[in-house]
């Protein structure tokens, strides 16, 4: 017998992605279920990485804080392309966070999750999807003794996404050529070759005994391993990892006095790189890794996920709540489609450049690579590409700033000095008014704030409408902030944020 309940939204999924995307629901007010078949939270390191561009994000729901307390204390350390030796400059995309943030990944989840159920979202472990139906007015997702009946599902259930088998939806891409495998591990004893603080990447790889491996220091006996090994047979991604294997691979590249203490947890992960052709299928849409999957090279694929949540909030709220205009919910895949595919595109020529064992040529590319990250404009170029500091979003308007993220400015309004973020914790769009001549009277919809406010940096606009995702949608200068056209203009980019 089932048990039957309702409810607007449906979360397949409680990673980083889902969690995300349930605050974002739930803050709207829309009533959101999420549905996660692990009992218990698994306590991994993981995906630990948040980049510049998702700190900003994180930053502006009130939700970078709680997670910099958990935070390891580390010298900051730019990112990486391909983990080459130049560290990249995120300074001049003008951002208060120019370094990725270390944080295990399961406690960025649990800071998620508590603050998804504070805003109202429900979280139900154990409980695995295992049938999906749909139709033009709702949705029906089945999960051990449950019938859940909502408007949406959102399957955020990672790369093997039973979601996304359950519809057979294909996912067109390319198969894993490595294996490697990620643990959390204990050591009893150091040799001189264990790194004892964090530092740049391209400075923690190390080769010998057949094998490539990466020791991260988490503090104290604590450490994040990840190895492979060119030689090594295909192995079932569910094998489980065993003692002896991380044992081995310990002391063929840091020496026999390097001991394995104990092993918190492990997994297996390849190269392959997919990607759904699209990211909505009638009721059902896809996010995070069950939308794409990819090398993880560079610090990605939780901050791709993330950053798909942002985007998906706010639209599907509106769609919930009757007042999206037509187009908005498919423009999540419109925008985000594309900037998946680039981080598989540049993950891909990574893999290239970061192969443990590279041929002649590659060694070769590798050299000139290097000289061209040393260089400003390409360092500039791929540190905005790999942080998401430069992403552009393709938007109607004639304004150079349309489509661009805000950075993060000082602001002075009425109730005395601010920052931009500060304006976004209630996820609402803002209608920023630097000029002083946007109408006292103009009627604005639903979740969309006025804010009247001074910048001592000149910003590039008089105006600005920004998205609740950070995201500029319309902006003018102050030479077109005037009458009637200045009233069309806003309206045109209100609608665009409804």
């Amino acid at each position: 017998m089932l048990t039957e309940i309702e409810t607007e939204v449906v979360v397949a999924g409680a990673g980083p992605t889902g969690l995300m995307l349930a605050y974002e629901l739930a803050l709207a007010g829309v009533e959101t279920l999420v549905l996660e078949k692990l009992p218990q939270r698994i306590e991994q390191v993981k995906g630990g990485g948040i980049q510049p561009r998702t700190a900003e994000l994180l930053e502006s729901r009130g939700l970078l804080e709680p997670l910099l307390q958990r935070g390891a204390s580390r010298e900051p350390v730019g990112g990486h392309f391909a983990a080459l030796p130049v560290p990249l400059d995120c300074t001049p995309w003008q951002t208060r966070h120019p370094f990725p943030i270390g944080i295990p990944q399961w406690e960025i989840e649990e800071v998620l999750e508590e603050r998804a159920i504070a805003a109202g979202a429900r979280v139900l472990r154990g409980t695995a999807v295992s049938g999906v139906k749909s139709d033009d007015d709702d949705v029906v997702v089945t999960a051990d003794g449950l019938q859940v009946r909502a408007r949406y599902l959102v399957a955020c259930d990672g790369g093997h996404s039973t979601v996304r088998k359950l519809l057979g939806l294909p996912f067109p891409g390319r198969s894993g050529t490595h294996q490697a495998v990620l643990a959390d591990i204990h050591l009893s004893a150091v040799s001189s070759l264990v790194p004892q603080q964090t530092g740049h990447m391209s400075t923690l790889m190390r080769q010998a005994g057949g094998y490539w491996a990466m020791l991260v220091p988490l503090g104290g006996d604590r450490y994040r391993f990840t190895f492979g090994r060119a030689d090594q047979a295909d192995t079932d991604r569910d094998t489980p990892v065993t003692h002896e294997e991380i044992a081995a691979a310990l002391q063929a590249v840091y020496g026999q006095e390097t001991t394995l203490g104990a092993v918190d947890n492990s997994s297996r992960f390849s190269d392959a790189t997919r990607q759904l052709e699209h990211y909505r299928a009638g009721r059902v849409l896809f996010a995070g890794d069950a939308a794409h999957i990819h090398p993880p090279l560079g610090g990605q694929g939780l901050n791709l996920g993330i950053q798909d949540a942002f985007n998906l909030g706010w639209k599907l709220a509106a769609a919930v709540q009757g007042r999206a205009p037509s187009g908005l919910l498919d423009s999540y895949h419109a925008e985000r489609h594309p900037v998946g595919a680039q981080v598989l595109h540049h993950t891909s020529a990574q893999r290239v450049l970061a192969d443990p064992n590279p041929s002649e040529d590659v060694a070769a590319l590798r050299d000139i690579f290097i000289d061209l990250l040393r260089l400003p404009d390409t360092n500039r170029h791929l540190a905005g590409l790999m942080s998401g500091l430069s992403l552009r979003y393709e938007l109607s308007g004639e304004h150079p700033l349309t489509g661009q993220r805000m950075p993060d400015a000082d602001l002075v309004t009425e109730a005395g000095p601010t920052r931009l973020s500060t304006l976004f914790g209630s996820g609402h769009a803002v209608l920023l008014d630097l000029a002083g001549t946007v109408p006292a009277d103009l009627r604005l919809p639903p979740r969309v704030d006025l804010v009247r406010a001074t910048c001592t940096d000149d910003v590039g606009a008089a105006a600005l409408l920004i998205r609740p995702d950070g995201y500029v949608c319309w902006a003018a200068d102050s030479s077109a902030v005037c009458g009637d056209i200045l009233l069309g203009a806003i309206a045109e980019g209100l609608a665009r944020v409804h």
